[in-house]
């Protein structure tokens, strides 16, 4: 773990022409011809008509200026060509760059509308340092279309400078990497920065090396997000700034927006259901946890969860896990808003239905699992899951919840019925090397018509004391055709104790 940083590191990547590379990706997609000579310009809505919202490099080389009027533009360069803005868009594809992003760190958000910022503190050593991670960030933007500028620092502030105004890849070990930018680093207004410009501040080491209290005199009631001071204190350091990273939002969800408050739930559900399961159909999907959200108008929420044993869309089968959990909540003043959201989902392919037209038993037994559970509660409903040991009573364990995976095939060598613990019997005759041929068990006397075995079970040396003995098992039947799985714990004379003992572990059906 020495290779990991315990001090906090945070990476800017700035997209500086989001929009028109996110406009030449959509054309080329579509076949069309997107010319990287030709000037283009996304306008937007101005106070005095069109205004240029952003620009390819040809348009750049032509003198083409953000924020200026399209007709102005268009007298400098005839050949411009002029394509309208789409915001939403670029903000909805940036919003799923964000979540793309955090294969280099667990939380990120969007920093503006042309930039991320990613928490990946503890990360860089799993792409070969911090180097390498923005290397890695600026290649692979590169091979979708987007040009990329990076930065990782000790703060968000600092990395959000260095990408924006440093030299387009910057690893920050010292925060006095800032002292030559100027002072627009720092996420500050235009008229702020206008005003820093008059009194001279032209960089940040200018700021940072005046006294602070005429500063303060003089941005004391300027907001914390355009004060001078509290930018710069973030920056370096001295003042936290948290990173709030969103949720994904969930991919199947049915909400029910209510005009008036309602205490009772429960004639919205059928038609929650039914959106929600013509939503997992449409995408070939199928539920395995669902979770019932009501939002009370006094703030307060409440969650009802279910889950399913195997994949399900089925309406009326969800529908009924909910059956009688209802009752419990608390309305207080009433529910404005109930929302339905599948969790956890697993592909559900569309399945014919059999010619001879029987039910599958599979599916109904997986019904029947999801209602006990719904009604009893899943500490109640247990399933078998197989262990790593060769120890029988090893082997095998209680686990929840239930799995949509089949349990492994039984062996046939093996019986369905395990006694714990195993049941001592008493030997009257035993055969040399094989099973007893008489043996008293539940005050009975049995006699050994047939068996077969022996197999051998060391004991697990990992696990088991040093005196543990092996086992040797028998599959015996006596005179009845009743067959048992009898073992012999011990040999003669191996130093781990007296005679060997006689188990029966098990009977066959």
């Amino acid at each position: 773990m020495s290779g990991i940083s315990k001090e906090r590191r945070i990476a800017c990547i700035f997209l500086p022409s989001l929009p028109v590379e996110l406009w030449r990706n959509h054309r080329l997609r579509r076949g069309k011809e997107a010319p990287d000579e030709t000037p283009v310009v996304l306008w937007a809505d101005g106070a005095h008509g069109p205004v240029v919202h952003d620009l390819n490099h040809a348009a750049r080389r032509a003198g083409i200026r953000r924020g200026a009027r399209v007709v102005d533009m268009r007298t400098m360069c005839p050949a411009l060509q002029a394509v309208q803005a789409e915001p939403e868009n670029d903000a909805a594809a940036l919003s799923r760059l964000m979540f793309w992003a955090r294969r280099w760190g667990p939380f990120s958000a969007m920093d503006g509308d042309n930039g991320l910022v990613i928490d990946t503190t503890g990360a860089a050593h799993l792409f070969g340092g911090e180097d390498a991670l923005l290397s890695d960030m600026q290649a692979r933007l590169a091979r979708a279309g987007l040009t990329a500028r990076a930065a990782l620092a000790p703060t968000w502030g600092a990395a959000w400078g260095l990408a924006r105004y440093g030299t387009g890849r910057h690893v920050c070990r010292d925060l006095a990497d800032l002292y030559p930018l100027p002072v627009a680093a720092l996420r500050l207004s235009g008229d702020t920065l206008l005003l820093l410009r008059r009194l001279g501040l032209r960089r940040i080491g200018d700021l940072a090396a005046i006294p602070r209290l005429p500063l303060m005199r003089r941005f004391g009631r300027a907001p914390a997000w355009d004060n001078p001071l509290t930018r710069l204190d973030q920056a370096m350091g001295r003042l936290a700034e948290p990173l709030a990273s969103p949720d994904p939002p969930p991919d199947f969800v049915a909400e029910a927006r209510l005009a008036e408050p309602v205490f009772d739930p429960t004639d919205w559900l059928p038609g929650l259901i039914d959106d929600l399961t013509a939503s997992l159909a449409r995408q070939d999907r199928g539920c395995r946890r669902l979770c019932l959200s009501v939002f009370r108008v006094d703030g307060e929420r409440r969650d009802i969860r279910v889950a399913t044993a195997a994949p399900s869309r089925e309406a009326a089968h969800l529908l009924r896990l909910f059956a009688g959990r209802l009752d419990g909540l608390d309305p207080g003043y009433g529910f404005d808003l109930i929302r339905l959201e599948a969790e956890a989902t697993e592909p559900l392919p569309t399945a014919q239905v059999g010619l001879d037209g029987q039910p599958d038993a599979a599916l109904h037994l997986s019904r029947l699992v999801d209602r006990l559970v719904a009604r009893f509660g899943t500490d109640a409903i247990f399933r078998p899951a197989p262990l790593e040991s060769h120890v029988p009573e090893r082997a095998e364990a209680r686990a929840q919840p239930l799995p949509a995976d089949p349990p492994p095939p039984a062996r046939p060598d093996r019986p369905i019925r395990l006694f714990d613990p195993p049941e001592e019997v008493r030997v009257l005759y035993a055969v040399p090397d094989g099973p007893p041929a008489l043996f008293i068990w539940r005050r009975q006397q049995i006699a050994v018509a047939r068996h077969a075995g022996p197999e051998r079970l060391a004991p697990e040396w990992w696990r088991d004391s040093p005196g543990t003995r092996l086992r040797d098992y028998f599959r015996i039947e006596d005179a009845t055709g009743r067959r048992l799985w009898l073992y012999r714990e011990g040999l003669a004379g191996d130093g781990r104790g007296g005679l060997p003992r006689w188990f029966i572990h098990g009977m066959f059906a």
